[in-house]
This record gives structure tokens, C-alpha cells and sequence, in this order.
């Protein structure tokens, strides 16, 4: 199997030049920036092999990467035709300063050259170019990409303390004639030629200044090469570096920093110990990379970034949990609407991880793509993480301001520093948009899939603002074993089923979801088999928002509490939602709905059916409005542990407050139908919830639990039994109790006081962690499993520090890695 290039440690691309240099390097390195064509570099430069197909694509950066350090590297004076370069190691060239006349005839000669040539070509690469950094390789380059390189026209200079120096740093245009030899001689003025005058004299636009300042400063006017030592910033556009070193190649429009590398820009901070960018094409590289990747809000750029000089020697603090992602392997419980379902649901996929933090041994980036080499992601701020994503290769692309995308080569989840565990899916997409993270899933529907089943899903489109995707799924149990309507077989069209969804995004909004269910493929039972609904949501109103859900669905699926599993035969209508809104001071929210539905399910009252008839199916207009006022009452409070790893943040992502809180509402619902018949309820419920302990000790530091007592009054009952109120005292509650470390068990269940018929009952158990969450849970009621996986998200201030924890940095056969 084909391996990616690794590059290697630390390329010596571009050498710091002293004033006390040779006379060698002076006449080398001034053949090669006379041989730049102003505004274009010639790309005739062909190494031998050919890169393979399978990199082509994650190594466009370094191809790139190599091209451009062609135009810095150390170069031989005349390039030798029909002989390839040597690949040994070349001893140093010794040559004579020259004298004038022969600098000046050198100078005629190169530029007679020029005009009879058209373009120049580049000079062979001696033994420090980049092409000699790794084996050989035969590497096709692409056709150069022109690039605008009068984005910025000035560098601004100044040594703290001294006076402020102005560079011309615009390039000609590449099509700019020569008119002479002697001409061009007199007219032409160097790229980086130093202005006199402390200000500006002709109008500068926006973004088009790069300002430089530093404890001291020299100017190599031969070289035109400006170095910069001492706390050095430079602000460029919309970015800002700090470095303890820096250079710049005025021609080139190339700069190398060395010693606490840190680049701000757009909220995004990348810390390194070598940082060479080339901000004509917005691409470089930088070497022993750290830094945090924001996706969000969290990440909001500034107009002036900071430096990040201080930040970076702020200890970590203010850690806190904005939410994270969760989804959930199996199907989920109750209808696809959470509102109609009465026992616990978790959705298959939800929520956003807003900030990372990784380390990679080498980052080469251009514009918004990136490429890592032996990268650590983390969404752990403290060292060393919990939970790591580690890859050989990594490329980050954004493809839009809500989606970015992450493409690794040998992915592998590492959990606490040990067990290791490879990931079969090499992309991943982060964004707001819900999505399948495993190669396939498993689940478990005694009902209707019968039992255990796998399932994968397939994306069929996928656009910022539309999303359509297939999940084929095997009833691997009821192929086995069969069930009581289904004789079984690893063939059998009822063996086989599967579901698809539709998820468009018209603006902020407004969005469309549909999704459809299929649970058998057997011919003659698709109209039974088949479920599916189609949802049209807009948002109305700023101050207090309302919702409007605009609906169809056909066998859609509800809990009714002990009446159990109900299926809507059709149903299309309108429903608007309120948020909850508080009543003024009095701590008390309320929430109300009003819809009205064209609905098509069972009845069991025979005087509404037809004598001749094929099932027990009736068709009304539902009208129907409801509102509900709560109240919370906070009993006792108590303290939490500090947000360490080491206390309150040990077993979960936000310290627990012990607390105890009694909760009361009281709900009125109206229900009209179009026969006649109509259905009112009013009911009050009480609830006491609490958590003691703080979950940080070995044992026994976490009893959450819960228990609540509703009571229904119920007028006339409604003609449909999915609606219907069949429960009128209710007795709920729950416990979670940790066992051991971050294990914990516990059940919530509901009972029917009047039957004394158990409604609904989950058992579960929890591995609880800082960083992550799984959860195994179990309903025999429903006859239904689940394991779900949540990766918390976090925020914080302040510098994490390295992977490792040590700030200590290894040094391997004489490199700092």
C-alpha cells in the first residue's frame, strides 16, 4: 500500500543572512534574485519522477511547496543542460568578490539574455533546495497559477525606539518590456528599494500595508533582505505574527521566523517553532505546530488581531462545556417528533463541536486548506487528552462558513493515552448539520425490523443548503431466526428495508425535512411497510419567536402512554408553536400550540365506521389548541469543585452542583373534530429532582434522581386512539447511581396509578468521561435498544500547553521535533 511523502523535519529552505557573510553566498544568492522575472516565476524547473495518482490531490501543497522554494534556495551560477543535478552533498563554493566592471557586464549580458529569451528559467538546485529533501521523486507540477502581487504595495518598518522606514513592495508587471540594456539599467529601481520619507505619499488602500517592528533591525541592501530580533510583530492584512526572529526577502516576498512562532488571524491562533509563508499566494509552511481550530461563533474575527504574546503565557482557565455532539446507534424511541413520544428519545445525531485543539509535526496551508503531517486532534483543553483523533496525514478544507471538511490517512481514536482504536471512515464533516459518524450501525426494533439489524448510510447530495441521503438497512435477526409474519432466510425480500431523508435550508428560517421509513422489501406489503412524513418549518417573529410546521405524513408512528404503539394512517395540517416566554418577574413560562389537521387513523367506536369496510380507519378535521404554565422552585443548592481534570472535571465535561429543585405546571389541552366530538383535559403534575455528590471520588460520589405525580382531568375522550387520554394518574421517577470511576447505572420508568400497568421503563449504563459519553440503554416495554456516543465540546482561556503536559520538546538524532 502507497505511503504519503513524509516531509522532512526541518527543511533548510531559507538561510539567515548576516552582514558578515561570504563573498560566495553574496554573488550566489544575487545571480538568482537577478534571474526572477519581476511578477512571474518561470515553472520550466522538472524534477525526474512521477508523484502517484493516489497522492496527486493531498499533495498539491507540497508540490506547490517545492516550486516556491526554488526561488529562495541556494543556487549554482550557471544552470547545465542535458545533466541532472547532483544529490550528494556539494562542498561550499569559494569565489572572489567581483569586481565593478565585471558586476556591471554581468548585469548587460543577463539582461540582453532576457530579451532575447522572453522568460527566465531558473538555475539548477544544488544540494539545499527543496527538491533534494526527501528521495527522488518524479513530481509533475501544474501549470502556475497566477496570482495578483499588488495585494500589497508597502512595508513599513521601525525599530522600537528609532524611526519608521518605508519599502516599495510591489512587483512590476511580468509584461513590462525591457526597452534596453542600458535603459532598463538606469530606469529600473529595486523591488525593495528603501524610501526616504517617514510617511506615505501616495494613497494606501486597505490590506495593502505590512508593518514590522521589532527590538532591532538591519537592512541588507545587496540581498535586499530586512531581519528583524526581539519581540517581533508583523501585521499583514488580516493577520499578525509574533516571532522572537523574522526575515524578509523583499524581491521574493518571502518571510522566515524563527522562536515562539504564533500566527493570529480570523480567531485562529497556529504556534510553531519555524514559519516560512509566502503571502503573495497566502500559502507556507510551519514546523513543531500547535495551535486550536474554532469552527464557530467562538472563533469571530477582530478587526486588529492581538498578539499572542501574552496569551500565550496565561495559564489555562475558564474552562466550560458549550454542549457537544451526540448520536445514538440503534433506533431512537417514540415518533420522529419528540413532542408526541411519552418516553425518553435521544436523536439519532445532533449538536456541533465548535473548538479543537491539535498538534502536527509539520502544517502546510494555502488560503483556507491545510495539510498535517503526524497530526493530534483533541477536544480535551487539558494535557494529556482523554480522547484523541491521531492521524499520519490530515487535510482540513472549508467548504463553507458552516461546513469544513477533514480528510486523514491511518485515522485512529486514542482513549487515555493507551488503547487504540483504528476508524474505518477517513473523512469527516463538522458543521450544524446532523450526520452518520461509523461505517454502519447497529440497532435493535423487536417491532418491526425483528431485532438485531444493521444499517449504513450513503449521502446522494450534499450542499450547504440541501442534503439528501439513503440508509439501506439488513434485518440480520429476522433473516436468521424469522418472526411470527416472516419465515426468514439471508435473501428474503423481508430481510431488507431501509430509509432515506431530505433536508433543505431556504434561508435562516425556513427548512424542509422529509424522511421515509421502509421495513420490509416483500412486494405485496409496501403500503403496510412504508412510513413517511414531510415538514416545512419557518420561524416567525424576533422578540418572541413562534414556529410554523407545515405537515404531511403517511404511518406515522406514536407512544400513547399505556395504550402503547399507535399509527396515523395520513395526516397534513398546520401547527405554530410558541417558545417558552416568561411572565414578567413572577418566574413563571409560558408555552403554548394551535393547529388544525386532516387526520386518518383507527377508531374502536363502531358507530362511526361503515358496515362495509376494510379496516377500522375513520377521516376527520382535528382542531386543537393547548398551553401550559410551569414553575421551578430551587430548594438547596450546593458547591462545585473547581474546573480541573483532577476534581470537578474528572468523570464530567462541567462540574455537578448538588442541588434540589421542585418543579410544578398545570396544562390545558382542546381538542374539536369535525364529527362532533371533542376532547378536553386539564392536568397538573409536581415534580422533585436533585443530584448530591460531586462525581469526582471513586465511589459512590453520584445519586441523581428524579420523581413526579400527574394528575389528568378528562372530559368527552376523543373518537382516535392515538390521541386519546387514557392515563390519568401518573407516578414517574428515576435514579442514576455511580458504581464505580466513571461507571454508573440506573432506570427511569412511569406507572399508571389506576391500572397499576407499567406505561414505559429504560434501564441503563453509563461510561462517563470529561471528553466523551457512551451509553447503553435498554426499554423491554418497547422492546427497544440504543447505544449512544457523545463528544463533548469546550471553551476556554488561556494556553492548553503541548499534548504531553511537560512543555518539554524531544530532540531526536539532533532535531527538535
Amino acid at each position: 500500500m502507497l505511503q504519503p511523502v513524509q516531509p522532512p523535519a526541518a527543511p533548510q529552505i531559507v538561510q539567515f543572512v548576516n552582514p558578515e557573510d561570504s563573498a560566495s553566498e553574496d554573488k550566489v544568492l544575487q545571480e538568482a534574485l537577478f534571474s526572477l522575472k519581476a511578477g512571474n516565476i518561470s515553472t520550466q524547473l522538472k524534477p525526474t519522477a512521477t508523484l502517484p495518482e493516489t497522492l496527486a490531490v493531498e499533495s498539491s501543497l507540497v508540490k506547490n511547496r517545492i516550486k516556491n522554494h526554488a526561488s529562495i534556495g541556494t543556487l549554482q551560477q550557471k544552470q547545465q543542460q542535458g545533466k541532472q543535478s547532483s544529490r550528494q552533498s556539494s562542498p561550499e563554493i569559494k569565489v572572489s568578490p567581483p569586481t565593478r566592471e565585471e558586476e556591471e557586464e554581468r548585469q548587460e549580458q543577463q539582461l540582453r539574455s532576457n530579451n532575447s529569451q522572453g522568460d527566465l528559467t531558473l538555475p539548477t538546485l544544488v544540494d539545499h533546495s527543496a527538491v533534494n529533501l526527501g528521495p527522488a521523486l518524479n513530481i509533475s507540477y501544474p501549470e502556475h497559477k497566477e496570482v495578483p502581487l499588488t495585494i500589497v504595495k508597502r512595508l513599513l518598518v521601525q525599530e522600537r525606539g528609532g524611526k519608521l522606514r518605508e519599502f516599495e513592495f510591489s512587483v512590476p508587471a511580468s509584461s513590462t518590456p525591457y526597452r534596453s540594456a542600458q535603459g532598463s539599467q538606469q530606469s529600473q529601481s529595486p523591488q525593495g528599494q528603501e524610501s526616504q520619507s517617514t510617511e506615505a505619499n501616495i494613497p494606501i488602500e486597505a490590506g495593502s500595508v505590512i508593518e514590522l517592528s521589532a527590538d532591532r533591525q538591519e537592512y541588507d541592501a545587496q540581498r535586499q533582505i530586512i531581519t528583524a530580533e526581539g519581540n517581533v510583530i508583523l501585521r499583514f492584512q488580516d493577520a499578525l505574527l509574533d516571532a522572537d526572529r523574522l526575515q524578509v526577502n523583499l524581491p521574493n516576498r518571502i518571510i522566515v521566523a524563527e522562536g515562539n512562532v504564533a500566527l493570529t488571524r480570523r480567531g485562529q491562533v497556529l504556534r510553531g517553532e519555524r514559519f516560512e509563508y509566502y503571502f503573495v499566494q497566502d500559502s507556507g509552511l510551519i514546523l513543531n505546530a500547535s495551535g486550536e481550530l474554532q469552527t464557530e461563533s467562538t472563533a469571530q474575527a477582530t478587526a486588529g488581531p492581538s498578539s499572542d504574546r501574552l496569551l500565550r503565557e496565561q495559564p489555562l482557565q475558564g474552562v466550560t462545556s458549550q454542549g457537544g455532539y451526540s448520536f445514538e446507534v440503534g433506533a431512537s424511541f417514540g415518533s420522529e417528533d419528540n413532542q408526541r413520544s411519552a418516553s425518553i428519545q435521544s436523536p439519532e445525531g445532533e449538536g456541533t463541536l465548535n473548538r479543537f485543539r491539535y498538534q502536527a509535526e509539520s502544517i502546510e496551508f494555502e488560503g483556507a486548506e491545510a495539510v498535517a503531517t503526524n497530526v493530534r486532534i483533541t477536544n480535551d483543553p487539558f494535557s494529556p487528552p482523554e480522547l484523541e483523533l491521531r492521524a499520519n496525514t490530515a487535510r482540513f478544507r472549508r467548504i463553507s462558513p458552516e461546513v469544513d471538511e477533514v480528510v486523514a490517512s491511518k485515522p485512529r481514536l486514542v482513549f487515555d493515552q493507551g488503547f487504540s482504536l483504528p476508524i474505518l471512515r477517513n473523512r469527516v464533516i463538522i458543521d450544524r448539520r446532523q450526520r452518520q459518524p461509523a461505517l454502519f450501525n447497529l440497532g435493535f426494533d423487536n417491532d418491526e425490523r425483528g431485532g438485531l439489524f444493521i444499517e449504513r448510510t450513503f449521502g446522494v447530495i450534499n450542499t450547504p443548503k440541501l442534503e439528501f441521503s439513503i440508509t439501506p438497512q439488513y434485518f440480520v435477526q429476522r433473516a436468521i431466526f424469522g418472526d411470527d409474519d416472516n419465515e426468514g432466510g439471508i435473501v428474503n425480500p423481508s430481510a431488507f428495508g431501509g430509509k432515506a431523508q431530505l433536508e433543505a435550508t431556504f434561508n435562516p428560517r425556513t427548512n424542509l425535512v422529509g424522511r421515509a421509513n421502509l421495513t420490509s422489501l416483500e412486494p405485496g406489503e409496501l403500503d403496510d411497510e412504508l412510513r413517511a412524513s414531510l415538514r416545512l418549518r419557518h420561524i416567525i417573529g424576533n422578540r418572541l419567536p413562534h414556529t410554523l410546521n407545515l405537515e404531511y405524513s403517511y404511518r406515522d408512528r406514536l407512544f400513547n402512554g399505556s395504550l402503547g404503539f399507535q399509527t396515523v394512517q395520513s395526516s397534513i395540517g398546520a401547527v405554530v408553536t410558541s417558545s417558552p416566554t416568561p411572565l414578567g418577574k413572577t418566574g413563571i413560562s409560558l408555552r403554548y400550540q394551535a393547529g388544525i389537521q386532516n387526520i386518518n387513523a383507527r377508531t374502536d367506536r363502531d358507530e362511526l365506521l361503515e358496515d362495509d369496510r376494510d379496516n377500522d380507519r375513520i377521516s376527520l378535521t382535528r382542531y386543537q389548541a393547548s398551553a401550559s404554565l410551569s414553575r421551578g422552585f430551587l430548594l438547596w443548592r450546593g458547591k462545585t469543585l473547581p474546573a480541573t481534570p483532577t476534581q470537578g472535571l474528572r468523570y464530567t465535561p462541567r462540574p455537578i452542583l448538588p442541588n434540589l429543585r421542585l418543579t410544578t405546571s398545570i396544562t390545558g389541552v382542546a381538542s374539536a373534530y369535525s364529527n362532533g366530538d371533542d376532547q378536553q383535559s386539564l392536568s397538573g403534575r409536581i415534580s422533585l429532582t436533585g443530584q448530591l455528590g460531586h462525581f469526582s471520588r471513586p465511589f459512590l460520589d453520584y445519586t441523581g434522581f428524579n420523581l413526579s405525580y400527574t394528575q389528568v382531568t378528562r372530559g368527552s375522550e376523543s373518537p382516535f386512539r392515538f390521541d386519546r387520554i387514557a392515563d390519568r394518574s401518573i407516578l414517574s421517577g428515576g435514579i442514576t447511581q455511580q458504581v464505580y470511576g466513571p461507571f454508573r447505572i440506573g432506570f427511569q420508568t412511569a406507572f399508571n396509578l389506576d391500572s397499576g400497568e407499567e406505561i414505559s421503563t429504560d434501564y441503563f449504563i453509563e461510561y462517563s468521561r470529561r471528553t466523551y459519553n457512551i451509553l447503553l440503554r435498554y426499554n423491554p416495554v418497547q422492546d427497544r435498544g440504543s447505544i449512544g456516543f457523545r463528544i463533548n465540546d469546550f471553551n476556554w482561556r488561556g494556553n492548553p500547553g503541548l499534548f504531553d503536559g511537560s512543555g518539554v520538546r524531544p530532540v531526536v538524532e539532533g532535531v527538535t521535533r
